[in-house]
């Protein structure tokens, strides 16, 4: 951990990479999880695309309301505040992220490059206007503006991931002489690119995930079977000590 730190404190421009072990540390479960609660009462791989949006509004729309007040029962964890701190000390400069809670920006990051989109974000589909969270679990999923279908900022599936987020985080990516996995298991593409472009171009790599991932071979550093808010309270501690 030590080795790390100083990588850190070394490092003249760092990137964090999250995924989904970054949230479920807040207790926030992984919707692609069939052993929990909401396959229960939706398929999600049903919902979770354009066709539903715009050919079965309302069970979609029920699908999204019940995400939406599940993520409100959580909230950021510990780990997301350091990286907000690390933001502001400098030593971090920026995150890209495949998580949709927007638990990151809620915790004090600025620089959050969110792939999938974001549950911050709601608007309609059709004139593109936000719509309050309030009146969304509220049961009002009528645009005000247009009448338009209210919709989650988060991108479906058969939708492209949005264009400039992704642009920004090649080039931070690039940019980056170290690179930090937290929590994902870098198998979703394009997204599990980023790592191999970093590295690519001369960055180091650091895999901080519960499990083995496949670009393990490529990495410089690899943390497994531990919690990451613990690495980073750790390594938190380290950085103050210095």
């Amino acid at each position: 951990m030590k080795s790390l730190a100083n990588k850190i404190e070394k490092s003249k421009h760092t990137i964090i990479f999250t995924g989904a072990g970054m949230s479920t540390e807040s207790g926030l479960p992984d919707f692609r999880s069939k052993s929990r609660g909401l396959w229960k009462k939706f398929n999600p791989e049903e919902l979770a695309n354009v066709h539903a949006l715009l050919s079965n509004e309302e069970e979609f729309t029920n699908f999204y309301r019940y995400r939406l007040t599940e993520i409100t029962k959580y909230a950021p964890h510990r780990g997301h505040e350091i990286l907000g701190e690390w933001e502001g000390r400098g030593y971090i400069n920026g995150i890209i992220t495949q998580n949709v809670d927007g638990f990151h920006s809620i915790a004090g990051s600025e620089n959050v490059m969110e792939l999938h989109g974001s549950f911050n974000d709601l608007h309609c589909h059709e004139c593109h206007k936000s719509h309050p969270r309030e009146l969304y679990l509220d049961g009002q999923s009528k645009c005000l503006h247009c009448a338009g279908t209210v919709r989650p900022g988060i991108v479906l599936f058969g939708e492209s991931l949005p264009e400039d987020v992704f642009h920004k985080a090649e080039e931070e990516s690039i940019g980056a002489d170290l690179f930090i996995v937290l929590g994902s298991s870098l198998s979703v593409t394009p997204a599990n690119m980023f790592p191999l472009i970093s590295k690519e171009k001369g960055a180091e790599l650091v895999i901080i995930n519960w499990e083995a991932t496949d670009l393990d071979l490529y990495a410089d550093q690899t943390i497994h079977k531990r919690n990451i808010k613990e690495v980073l309270i750790e390594l938190d501690n380290l950085l103050s000590s210095k």
